[in-house]
């Protein structure tokens, strides 16, 4: 049985008015013969248009630009041939976008064919989403729903002298506004006050064919109201890249997802399924990789792949950084032997204009790390895959310069207590640069089909991470995918332990589970029990679970956590911050500067403590998800063990809802700001206390309760601890200091709001509300208003007393009284 593809149309494009849509499945596509018989004669004469001063180009279609227009030569035998479509940005205004859209960002990809219409060619768009087999009867019923919209469209204007192609003018394909591959989305349209694309001052830049593909620049300016940056004239000019590259007719032969090993996935959706529904299921996204001795892989030795991944360096990396770079791409080759393959990424320099004149990072045939100068803190890995298989065209890695800053500042605070290295804004070079080789490192695993596994870093005893023997070997987390950067729970007198992150034994295994070649499976099916069994190798382990940490409540899947156990993990890294605070001063002055450095650093020593609180508060009410199919035993949600969330509850007493006098070191507050302190305190209190407090956390805990009964810790009982430490200067006739006041305040304001919310929704949707949470909180504040009438005067403190007389008048506020 042959296979279809069907595309999705896409709501922006332009509805197709051809009803004979041709439609392509495994077998090999047949050539309409009936295209070289036509006669010349009904369309100009091609030695009429390409004639004079003309710049051609021989390639995948050969180019011609005459004057201000260019045309292709679209060969007979590549219509209906799948072409994949990369528009990406070469060089653009600066600080578009915010920032986060630079020299080299993608802006779309999709699969295109060219489709002749009568006298026409057409521009399709092709999506591989939905699939029948040709010969079923619901074949017609997914071709009548799944109908290709056109891109664009022009006139034939003649047929070439060997009669092999059409001559078509593409001009108003890169001049015109075509919204799938153009750099201005409607959201930036309207930020900058876009109002028309200036066609006198748009064109096209440059056109370039190759044996495989057709790169053309073309730069867009547009009439703008407010454009980004320092621009002075009024306008947004972007100079863009169209890449337009064949896909094998030889197609990779795909492999299932499996939601227990994290890869990034193709959704499809079966038609022919016998099941009582469209069988959708993912494809993984990976490069394709087949060795070239497959008798030598099969008796399990170390093999070349026919085509290794390559990454070529971008020419504008400063040199002393280069080393670091191709470390960081190389180290992968560890994970690729495990997969039996041996020099599987490869890291190169651009070559120079004299050795390639070619060359060009916008080619989409060549991976590029891009080192992009912008005041961005970040890093990036994308990739371009083929829709019809997963398999990975193409990646850029995106280093923006100020990044470094980022690992300069978080290593001065989650380190500066215990290395003396740490403490300087110069980070010496092989540190800094130990930390820019794994952050490399993260991003090419990303571009190798990896997510974030943001539940790794919970797989290790947190004291381990305070071994030498240990974090040598095994690094901070199980996997260089997880967000655990700096090792802030080692201690100062843990002697030569690791800092950095590296990779860890999960990336290994994923990658054997993603890469390994399966030569005796003919077919993702053929593959699915051996994946299976690998998973099931490994079912159990802490160090192989895969967790993304999004859209989920597990509290050991979370960003920049330690360890398995949060409380000890925070506690650990608030002492090193307790050591940090008083010496910032001296580790950032420079001389003749100001306190810029200070306030930033100390800005984001704030968050991290924040962070340590997270991970602590996440655990109240949490849930942890162990991924399982039918044929494994356990549950797959199971409720954090009462003795953890009650712990969590005691450590934010203690260390989130207290007097930070540590934290506000009037040292630093003195030369940064003349006031805000007592608000900063109360923004990062309020943050916390409005997460625990959260309707969704509270709901998860009831059920708990209703599920395990006293084994739960319940609502009730974490209001209680709760109340009994925010409020603990009410129950022993203690003074009330600024802090703590507006801490108190808060939580008041708090429970009013969600008992005011959940009531307007109630309202609002015309429906009774069967939640626990409005009673509760009702609850909470009618105890609050009996314990603070009968005590509120068992201190002498004035402002106390006023303090106290005013929550009870917020609460009857909210009770309307």
């Amino acid at each position: 049985m042959k296979q279809l593809i069907f595309s999705i149309t896409l709501c922006f494009f332009l509805i197709q008015t051809d009803a004979n849509a041709q439609l392509f499945g495994k077998k090999k596509r047949q050539k309409e013969k009936s295209q070289t018989e036509k006669k010349k004669g009904d369309f100009k004469n091609y030695n009429e248009i390409i004639k004079g001063d003309v710049k051609s180009d021989q390639g995948l279609f050969t180019t011609h630009e005459i004057d201000d227009k260019l045309y292709y030569e679209i060969p007979f035998a590549y219509l209906e041939t799948d072409l994949l479509l990369v528009s990406r940005i070469v060089k653009l205004p600066d600080n578009f976008g915010g920032g986060y859209i630079n020299a080299g960002s993608k802006v779309n990809e999709q699969v295109v064919r060219w489709h002749k219409r009568d006298k026409n060619i057409d521009l399709k768009v092709i999506s591989f989403e939905n699939e029948s087999d040709e010969d079923s009867p619901i074949y017609k019923s997914v071709e009548a729903n799944n109908f290709f919209p056109i891109l664009y469209s022009s006139k034939i204007e003649a047929v070439n002298p060997d009669s092999t192609a059409y001559l078509v003018d593409v001009t108003s394909l890169f001049t015109d506004e075509v919204s799938a591959i153009n750099a201005m989305p409607e959201r930036l349209r309207k930020a900058y006050k876009v109002k028309r694309l200036d066609k006198s001052r748009s064109y096209i830049a440059s056109a370039k064919s190759f044996p495989q593909n057709v790169e053309i620049q073309h730069l867009m300016t547009y009439d703008a109201g407010d454009p980004p940056g320092r621009d002075q004239a009024g306008t947004i000019s972007m100079l863009l890249n169209q890449s337009m590259i064949l896909l094998p007719e030889d197609k990779m032969q795909p492999r299932l997802a499996d939601d227990r090993v994290g890869w990034f996935t193709i959704q499809k959706y079966d038609y022919n399924s016998d099941k009582l529904k469209s069988d959708d299921y993912e494809l993984i996204r990976r490069w394709r990789l087949v060795p070239k001795d497959i008798e030598a892989y099969k008796r399990g030795e170390l093999v070349e792949p026919v085509k290794p991944i390559v990454y070529y360096l971008d020419p504008a990396t400063p040199e002393k950084w280069r080393p670091y770079f191709i470390q960081g791409i190389q180290d992968w080759n560890v994970a690729f032997e495990e997969a039996g393959f041996k020099n599987a990424i490869i890291a190169k320099e651009a070559p120079t204009k004299e050795e390639d004149p070619e060359f060009s990072p916008e080619d989409v045939r060549y991976s590029v790390v891009r080192y992009v100068a912008t005041t961005t803190r970040n890093a990036v890995g994308p990739s371009v895959s083929d829709p019809r298989t997963g398999e990975i065209i193409e990646s850029d890695i995106i280093w923006y310069h100020n990044h470094l800053r980022s690992y300069r500042n978080r290593y001065m605070i989650e380190a500066g207590a215990q290395k003396e290295s740490a403490r300087t804004l110069e980070t010496p070079e092989e540190e800094i640069g130990e930390m820019m080789r794994m952050v490399i490192a993260h991003e090419v695993g990303h571009a190798l089909g990896l997510p974030h596994n943001m539940k790794a870093s919970s797989a290790y005893p947190t004291d381990s991470l305070r071994s030498a023997t240990f974090t040598q070997k095994y690094g901070l987390t199980p996997s260089i995918m997880d967000y655990a950067r700096v090792n802030y729970v080692a201690q100062p007198e843990d002697e030569g332990v690791r800092y950095i992150r590296m990779m860890g034994p999960y990336d290994k295994y994923s990658v054997n589970w993603g890469y390994r070649y399966i030569p005796e499976a003919e077919s993702k099916e053929d593959e699915k029990p051996i994946l299976d069994e690998w998973i099931l190798d490994k079912a159990g382990n802490s160090w192989y679970e895969f967790g993304s940490g999004y859209g989920v409540a597990d509290p050991r899947a979370n960003r920049e956590s330690l360890g398995d156990d949060h409380v000890k993990a925070s506690e650990y890294g608030l002492a090193n911050l307790k050591k940090v605070v008083p010496n910032l001063v001296k580790w950032t002055a420079e001389e003749g500067q100001d306190y810029a450095e200070l306030a930033e650093v100390y800005r984001e020593l704030g968050y991290m403590w924040s962070g340590y609180i997270r991970h602590v508060y996440d655990n109240v009410g949490g849930v942890y998800e162990t991924r399982k199919t039918a044929n494994q035993k356990g549950a797959v949600y199971e409720h954090v063990p009462k003795d953890i969330q009650k712990g969590a509850v005691e450590f934010l007493n203690e260390h989130a809802f207290t007097n930070h006098e540590w934290l506000l070191n009037r040292e630093i507050l003195q030369r940064i700001e003349d006031d805000g302190a007592i608000e900063r305190v109360k923004s990062l209190q309020t943050r916390t206390l409005s997460n625990l407090l959260d309707e969704d956390r509270m709901i998860r805990m009831i059920e708990n309760e209703s599920f395990n009964g006293s084994e739960a810790y319940t609502v009730l009982e974490m209001m209680d601890d709760l109340r009994t430490g925010i409020f603990s200067e009410l129950y022993r006739g203690q003074t009330v200091d600024a802090y703590r006041r507006n801490l108190q305040r808060t939580y008041i304001d708090l429970a009013t709001n969600s008992i005011a919310e959940l009531n307007a929704e109630e309202k609002r949707n015309d429906e009774v509300i069967i939640s626990d949470v409005i009673p509760l909180m009702r609850a909470e504040l009618e105890q609050l208003k009996t314990d603070i009438a009968s005590r509120r005067y068992r201190t002498s403190d004035k402002m106390s007393r006023i303090h106290w007389n005013d929550l009870l008048a917020r609460i009857d506020k909210a009770f309307g009284e």
